[in-house]
């Protein structure tokens, strides 16, 4: 589906938004621009006067060396005041995309995996490097620029103006060519960029998703399919990138052409003066040699703002098409927001003492029935078992718990709609394991202090022993301090799913929730690690029904049903 103008429009002004943060930086960008327009105007007068000299007043070299000198002086100006330039628009760039970025990582943290599951890990890549990126020429390029188009070519007209006013009026006349047809030639620009992501976006997923599964895939014997189905991605992707380039090329033809031919028309009109053809123009009824080579000088840098505005202006239909994903994003709802409550940011200030739902029915983050309508209610101090066939919402179930997913009808918390909390508040009473845990690329320390950034060594040890890690870590080469590699690639699952536990138990906490923890540990680590009283609440869902004296109720999910204690048959 096309953006229409009124989404664009808008789009364009959140763009403008951001960039509102940053005005020191934007007005010492332009006022740098308005500086070099000054040395230009400068530097062509000293070209003209020296050829003026040399050529028709015949002098000799020596006379007219200040002026040379002078000229030296205004180029190593220019050039120190061109890097000064590019360096704060570069920097305007970089700090609007690490406000952005961070932005889509806070959003990203708040929505939590539930939603995040809902796509491919490419696609979110795409979103958080990819279109954050696409935004940096906009801001530093195209932004700063546009009000330097608007200033540079009326101050060379200026000048140009006192020594012929003709010059100045061609000028004048055919600038308005260069940004209407590069409004004509950019009509649809935004859109083609906006079907380019997508099909990176998928491109990005589709592979990522068959790399990783690529064992999978040459067991089943699956690898043709599969080969011709990115192959057809990516001839996607060529025709979607071909069709932004042939735009970007376009634009460029038609801004040169104009240009040659309006810097020709003045060019035309000098040539016919000087040999008497023309006799309009000048004051004085005399077209100077200086006023013909000051102008022609200066008629390219005239043009040169609106050209880089041409070619930047493909930045802004890059940034539009981006703009248009990363906005979506920022301001789709929270699952507490999806809730139909006025949250009131309650924070929990006395310990754990109930969990109690009624009718609850837990929601997708599209607003879809998952699982319920539930009822149950648990009384602090509990260790639950929570069991039941895969896909019947036991992961979803704790989701809400959690503040991931959204809900109908009431769920709450020490007597407090959940929906009234405050969820960051709320989710720091809370330790949670989920199927498959995360462990950064660092060493052992660092992701077991995740749950505790100032525990002290003796802490450190405690859950290291308790956790059963010391043997472990002590056949490792640097110990602690072993790099877990990417997707903890040096470690075992087993290995991994005990650093994760060690994370979770050091963390201070009045509600553990364990999402099939220990799937990967022998049946006596399980059982020692169920002895340990990690939190004074916990939830554990688990698939392992054999050994289950250690909890101090069972939950059985099935059938959209809650079997509220199937050891004492209570419901």
């Amino acid at each position: 589906m096309s953006l229409d103008k009124k989404r664009q429009t808008y789009l364009l002004g959140w763009l403008k938004q951001h960039a509102k943060r940053h005005k020191t930086n934007l007005r010492a960008s332009i006022l740098t621009g308005f500086i070099l327009t000054v040395l230009i105007i400068i530097q062509a007068g000293l070209l003209a006067i020296i050829l003026q000299r040399i050529i028709i007043e015949q002098q000799h070299f020596v006379d007219i060396l200040p002026f040379f000198g002078a000229l030296i002086a205004i180029l190593l100006a220019r050039a120190g005041l061109i890097y000064l330039r590019e360096k704060i628009n570069f920097t305007i760039g970089k700090k609007v995309r690490q406000q952005i970025r961070q932005q889509v990582i806070d959003q990203l943290e708040l929505h939590g995996p539930a939603y995040l599951n809902q796509s491919t890990i490419g696609a979110w890549s795409t979103l958080l490097i990819e279109q954050v990126d696409k935004l940096h020429d906009f801001f530093a390029r195209y932004l700063p620029q546009m009000r330097l188009a608007s200033m540079a070519p009326l101050l060379i007209c200026i000048a140009i103006f006192p020594f012929n006013w003709a010059a100045a009026t061609i000028l004048l006349c055919t600038a308005p060519l260069i940004p209407i047809f590069m409004i004509l030639v950019g009509m649809g620009a935004a859109d083609i960029n906006r079907r380019h992501f997508k099909a990176l976006a998928y491109l990005s997923g589709h592979f990522l998703d068959r790399l990783k599964g690529l064992n999978t895939i040459r067991l089943f014997n699956q690898g043709e399919k599969q080969t011709n189905e990115i192959a057809r991605a990516s001839e996607d992707f060529r025709i979607k990138t071909m069709q932004v380039l042939k735009v970007a090329f376009l634009s460029s033809a038609v801004l040169e052409f104009f240009t040659s031919i309006s810097i020709a028309i003045v060019a035309v009109y000098f040539g016919f003066s000087y040999l008497g053809e023309f006799n309009f123009g000048t004051y004085n009824g005399t077209v100077t040699l200086f006023a013909g080579f000051f102008a022609l000088i200066l008629a390219p840098e005239y043009f040169q703002p609106l050209r880089d505005l041409g070619t930047y202006y493909h930045a802004k239909a890059e940034a539009i098409a981006a703009a248009d994903n990363i906005e979506t994003f920022l301001s789709k709802k929270l699952p507490q927001e999806q809730t139909n409550a006025n949250t009131a940011n309650i924070k929990l200030t006395e310990p754990l003492k109930t969990i109690e739902a009624n009718n609850l029915i837990v929601l997708s983050s599209e607003q879809q029935p998952i699982v319920g309508p539930l009822s149950f209610s648990l009384q602090a101090p509990f260790k639950l078992a929570l069991i039941g066939t895969s896909g019947e919402g036991k992961t979803s179930l704790i989701q809400v718990l959690l503040g991931f997913l959204p809900y109908q009808g009431s769920l709450k918390i020490n007597g407090i709609e959940f929906t009234q909390l405050d969820i960051n508040d709320w989710q720091q009473h809370v330790s949670w394991i989920g199927q498959n845990p995360y462990l950064l690329n660092s060493s052992i320390r660092d992701n077991i202090l995740l749950g505790k950034q100032n525990a002290t060594e003796k802490e450190l040890d405690e859950v290291i022993t308790k956790t059963q890690l010391t043997d472990v870590i002590a056949k490792l080469p640097q110990g602690i301090e072993t790099q877990v590699g990417e997707d903890a690639v040096r470690l075992s699952v087993g290995q991994a799913q005990r650093i994760a536990l060690a994370r979770a138990m050091l963390k201070p906490c009045q509600l553990l929730i364990l999402d099939e923890p220990t799937a990967s540990l022998d049946k006596q680590t399980v059982q020692n690690l169920d002895k340990q009283h990690i939190a004074p609440n916990s939830i554990t869902i688990t698939h392992q029904t054999d050994d289950m004296q250690d909890f101090t109720q069972i939950w059985q999910l099935a059938n959209g049903k809650l079997h509220c204690d199937i050891k004492e048959n209570l419901c």
